[in-house]
């Protein structure tokens, strides 16, 4: 059953896309802002921010596992169930919706409109970027939301079942919301940024690992030997190394965050990549997520 809602749930992803109103997701993230508004002050601990954690993530945890254990025979149902919870918490089109969405004004020779449409997918000064720098920061959110759209929530679905990608994504949500390095966050966010690392450990180094068999082996690998433990991440940084390494591209380097560059090791080896370039990392994740399907429906038949 589980090979099946799995299946079923990327053939409602690529024909559906994203839900495009009231995404359960959207509304979580406006309560997580609530919660955070109502929480979040000078003196706030680490505490105060694990305590918000629990509020926001708790009730839908523990009523989805209430909804899994009473379905967990039910057949049909929990064929359904499964497949619609993995469906709205991984982000298989999205991704590839809003880097199109980025590529197409380049393709058209529209800056503006492509800085425009980064800016909503990534945290780092967009309005002074040229081309090279749009098509690299395009294809760096690609290689690394492929692991937190897709990849992540398979994993730890194959592992607890909805429960379990439900954990994963909202974690997830709340680092990319609270996460943040800043004044406001350092000490409020810490919870949600560690424990999203360590639900990432294990299924970013199996996306890493599933870049390389779908590209240039020899140079993911080595790129994620040699260059993942620069990265400020400690997932990111072999997702990135070694998609950027299979790609047979170099990535990274310095950015502006919030008005302040950051200095950031290049990753991968080889040219800097060309807006082709973004159109080939669509294409590696789509393999990789080939070879994760293919390898699943092979075992669960055999098993």
């Amino acid at each position: 059953m589980v090979i099946i809602q799995i299946l079923t749930a990327f053939i409602l992803d690529r024909l559906l896309g994203e839900p495009k109103d009231n995404h359960p997701l959207v509304i979580f993230g406006n309560i997580a802002n609530t919660v955070e508004k109502r929480s979040n002050h000078a003196q706030s601990t680490r505490v105060d921010g694990a305590a918000s954690y629990l509020i926001c993530v708790t009730p839908i945890i523990v009523a989805t596992a209430i909804l899994q254990l009473t379905l967990f025979d039910s057949g049909l149902s929990a064929l359904i169930f499964g497949a619609i919870t993995l469906y709205i918490t991984i982000g298989w089109q999205s991704l590839f919706e809003h880097t199109s969405a980025i590529m197409k004004p380049l393709q058209q020779g529209n800056l503006e409109e492509a800085k425009q449409n980064l800016a909503m997918i990534v945290s780092r000064d967009t309005q002074e970027l040229e081309e090279p720098e749009i098509v690299s920061a395009t294809i760096e959110t690609l290689l690394e939301n492929g692991n937190d759209a897709i990849f992540g929530a398979l994993f730890w679905f194959l592992l607890l079942g909805p429960v379990g990608a439900v954990l994963y994504r909202l974690t997830n949500t709340l680092d990319a919301m609270w996460g943040y390095k800043n004044e406001r966050f350092l000490q409020f966010g810490w919870a949600a940024a560690r424990l999203d690392d360590l639900l990432n450990w294990v299924p970013a180094r199996l996306c890493a690992y599933s870049y390389a068999l779908a590209g240039n082996y020899h140079s993911a690998m080595q790129s994620w030997k040699t260059q993942a433990a620069k990265w400020k991440s400690p997932n990111a940084g072999p997702v990135m190394a070694a998609g950027a390494g299979a790609l047979s591209i170099t990535i990274g380097g310095d950015a502006v965050y919030h008005g302040t560059k950051e200095s950031k090791p290049v990753l991968g080896m080889g040219e800097p990549p060309t807006l082709q370039d973004i159109q080939e990392a669509q294409s590696l994740i789509n393999k990789a997520l080939f070879i994760w399907l293919a390898t699943l429906t092979i075992l669960f038949l055999v098993a």
